[in-house]
Parts: C-alpha cells; sequence; structure tokens
C-alpha cells in the first residue's frame, strides 16, 4: 500500500467515522454524552500512550550509523514523536480537568439530544445536508473562478518588456474586480444560510406538528420549497449582514499583515482589538441570524421582524442559552475528537509501519485537519437542530402552560425533563444546580 492509498483511505475513514457518529447519535442519544465522554478519555490516555509508546520504540531502534541525510530525519522525527507526546500529554490532563467541571452540567442537554436524535429518525435527509452544501459551494467557487478569469482578460491585450502579453482594463470595468469579491463573500453566505434556512424549516415543521404521522412525506423538501418561494429574501438580507462584518475584518487583517513588522506596538494592538471586535460581532450575528431564521419559519414574519422576536427570546433565556450552548457544544467537540484521534491514531498505525516513507508527519497533521472539518461539517447539523429545537421549546412554555386550548407541542421527554428542572428549584437543598434548572418561561404551569 503506498503513502498516497493511505492518506486518501485515511480521509474516506473520517467520512464514514463521521456518518456512523450520526447514526450513532440517531439510536443512543440518551447515554451519547457518557459513552462519548468514556471513548474521548480512554482515546486520549490511549493516543497518549502509544504516543509515548512509539517515542520509546523509535529511540530504542534508532541507528547512528545511518547516511547523513537518513540520520537528521530519523533525529527530526524522534523529536518531532517527543513533542507530539508532550502535547498529547498536556491535552489530555487539559481535556481530563474540563470533563471534571462539565461533568454535573452534562445532564442538562441530554433531553434535546434525545428529542434531536428523534429528529434525524423521522428526517433522515438531514445527514446528508453537507453534501448538498458543498455541492452548491462548490458549483459556485467554480463559476466565479471562471468569471475572475474573464473578467481577467477583458481588456486590451498588450504586451510588455519581457515579450507577454498583458491585458490593460480601463473604465467602470476595472472596479468589477471589488463587486466580484463583495459577491464571493455575499453569495457564499448566501448559500450557508439557505442551508440554516431549510434544516430551520424541517424541523419546525417536526416540532409543531402533534401527530408526527401527519408529517409531510418529505419535509426537507418541503422546506426548500418554502425557502424558494417566501424567504429567499429573509436568508439574503442575513447573509449581506455578515458580508458587511466580513469585509472590514478582512480589510483589517490584510492591512495587518501588511505593516507586519512596521507598526509600533499601540498600531500594533488597535488593529488586533478591531480584528477580535470584528469576529466577535460575526459570530454574535451569525448565531442572531440562525435563530431568525427559525423564527421565520415559526412565524413567517420578515427578517427584522423575525430578529427581533429572537432576540427577545434568547434575553429572556440568557442563562439556560449559555448553558446549553457551552455544554452542547463541548459534547459535539468530544464527538469531533473522537473522530480525529481515532483518524490520527490509524494514520500513525499505517504510517508508522510505511519505513520508506520516514517523513509522515505533514501527511498525517492535514489528514487529521481534514478529519476535524469533515467531523464539523457533519456535527454542525446536529448542533443545528439542537439550537432550533431549543428556541421551538423557548417558545413553546412561553406561550403555552398545558393546559385546555394551550397544549405543548413538546415531546414527552422535553416535559418530563422540564417537571424535573421544575422540582428540582423548589428543592430548597439543591443548591446552584436548582438555580440553573429553574423554569425558562414565569407565569406557566409546567415550564
Amino acid at each position: 500500500m503506498t503513502s498516497k492509498e493511505i492518506i486518501m483511505g485515511l480521509c474516506l475513514l473520517s467520512v464514514v467515522l463521521s456518518m456512523i457518529l450520526m447514526v450513532i447519535i440517531r439510536y443512543i442519544s440518551r447515554v451519547l454524552v457518557w459513552i462519548l465522554t468514556i471513548l474521548v478519555t480512554l482515546g486520549s490516555l490511549g493516543g497518549t500512550g502509544v504516543l509515548w509508546w512509539m517515542y520509546a520504540d523509535n529511540k530504542k531502534s534508532f541507528n547512528e550509523n545511518l547516511p547523513l541525510d537518513q540520520l537528521q530525519v530519523s533525529k527530526d522525527n524522534l523529536q518531532a514523536l517527543l513533542v507530539y507526546a508532550i502535547a498529547a500529554t498536556v491535552f489530555t490532563v487539559i481535556l481530563l480537568l474540563i470533563m471534571l467541571i462539565m461533568r454535573k452540567r452534562v445532564a442538562l442537554t441530554i433531553a434535546l439530544f434525545h428529542v434531536a436524535g428523534k429528529v434525524f429518525i423521522h428526517l433522515p435527509l438531514l445527514v446528508f445536508q453537507p453534501f448538498w452544501t458543498f455541492f452548491a459551494l462548490l458549483l459556485f467557487w467554480i463559476y466565479w473562478v471562471m468569471v475572475l478569469l474573464l473578467l481577467g482578460t477583458a481588456g486590451q491585450p498588450s504586451t510588455n518588456e519581457q515579450g507577454f502579453v498583458e491585458f490593460r482594463i480601463n473604465g467602470p470595468l476595472q472596479y468589477m474586480w471589488w463587486y466580484h469579491l463583495v459577491g464571493l463573500i455575499w453569495i457564499s453566505e448566501f448559500i450557508l444560510a439557505c442551508q440554516q434556512m431549510t434544516i430551520a424549516g424541517a424541523v419546525v415543521t417536526y416540532y409543531f406538528t402533534r401527530n408526527k404521522k401527519d408529517l409531510p412525506y418529505t419535509p426537507i423538501l418541503a422546506s426548500v420549497n418554502r425557502l424558494i418561494r417566501y424567504h429567499l429574501g429573509t436568508v439574503a438580507k442575513g447573509a449581506f449582514i455578515i458580508t458587511l462584518v466580513k469585509i472590514p475584518r478582512m480589510i483589517l487583517m490584510y492591512i495587518h499583515s501588511q505593516l507586519k513588522g512596521k507598526e509600533n506596538a499601540c498600531a500594533r494592538c488597535m488593529l488586533k482589538s478591531c480584528i477580535c471586535c470584528l469576529w466577535c460581532l460575526e459570530k454574535c450575528l451569525a448565531y442572531l441570524n440562525q435563530n431568525a431564521y427559525t423564527a421565520t419559519a415559526i412565524n413567517s414574519t420578515n427578517f427584522c421582524t423575525s430578529a427581533k422576536d429572537a432576540l427577545v427570546i434568547l434575553v429572556e433565556n440568557a442563562l439556560r442559552v449559555a448553558t446549553i450552548n457551552t455544554v452542547g457544544d463541548f459534547v459535539l467537540f468530544l464527538g469531533k475528537i473522537l473522530i480525529v484521534s481515532c483518524t490520527g491514531l490509524a494514520g500513525v498505525l499505517l504510517l508508522n509501519y510505511q519505513r520508506d516513507y520516514t517523513v509522515w508527519v505533514l501527511p498525517l497533521i492535514i489528514v487529521c485537519l481534514f478529519a476535524f472539518l469533515v467531523a464539523h461539517c457533519f456535527l454542525s447539523i446536529y448542533e443545528m437542530v439542537v439550537d432550533v429545537l431549543f428556541l421551538c421549546f423557548a417558545i413553546d412554555t412561553k406561550y403555552n402552560d398545558g393546559s385546555p386550548g394551550k397544549e405543548f407541542y413538546m415531546d414527552k421527554v422535553l416535559m418530563e425533563f422540564v417537571e424535573n428542572s421544575r422540582k428540582a428549584s423548589k428543592d430548597p437543598g439543591s443548591g446552584s444546580e436548582s438555580r440553573e434548572l429553574k423554569p425558562m418561561a414565569s407565569g406557566t404551569s409546567t415550564a
């Protein structure tokens, strides 16, 4: 087996592991958190142990009589293994400490994860959303590059001093570069926003359908149909807002790279502060946009109204939002680490026995980065589903109280979770955990 075949096999392994993890989430959502916690703990400890074993094995078999070039490569690999083993040890210790701190809050996400698993059972096409989004982005990027080449050859040809042909663009056409660049960012964000709107529409349909047998035959296609017919303007406006924030940040990053080593400490600090603030603003707006799309799917209101409604709901449940996002993101992060760890471990074992390919550190790093990207694409879909379910849950508890005529739409698991939280909040000996589990919406009987 050649090194190229090994790398391709490892990339395919990351995709397969991501798909398997999505399937596991569907069926064992109740114990998912603890399974991932145990697997990541064992994987981290095992990976760290394997790296130390490989370092000891390579150090034991180190041969100083090799040719000079091979000797240097062997020394570099041995040094790299030592660095990786130490880094893995530090990472494992930090990861175990975080898991120890978060253990009491893990139960908070189990109910939403369980309902999200049911969503994937009823809407299996959600698993393939990353493929459709990537395919749409790929088509657009190919089209963008083709237009870029046409713009580059749209001027009058002339021969320079070196004998090469140059195309000089005059008039308004020379400013089309900027328009084309803005279009790249805006349309890319638009395609990603369409994915979010599609997922939000399908999950909202699932949540607010009391009898799941009455669901549309293909809720995903029904959501796409509503998106195309009614909500393209909403998605375009949300994508444009992100573009307005992203472009200044990219300009500041370009200025910072051009002035690197030339500006004084104060200017460098100001530039980095502005870039950081714009990045934080972009992330906040992206999260608000995602919830605005959910509110649009629920109420069929315009973007501004939906963003205002979503913001009010999020502010009213700020502590619950922070807790669920923190624990939920951490759990999904454990899933990503699990996929990367399995892929990286398989790569280390395969490349370690490929003796004719001594410098395997860079390919392994690339494979691990690809595995993390694949895991992020798949598990981000699950994260979107959980966020949509949470907003639906918050709206459900705000406007319904379980009385006749105002029955809850939520799943029984969520009802049990809310009731247990309500009982815990009334327990005077429950301490800080009871305050975290207080009802989301005041004035409701079972919230």
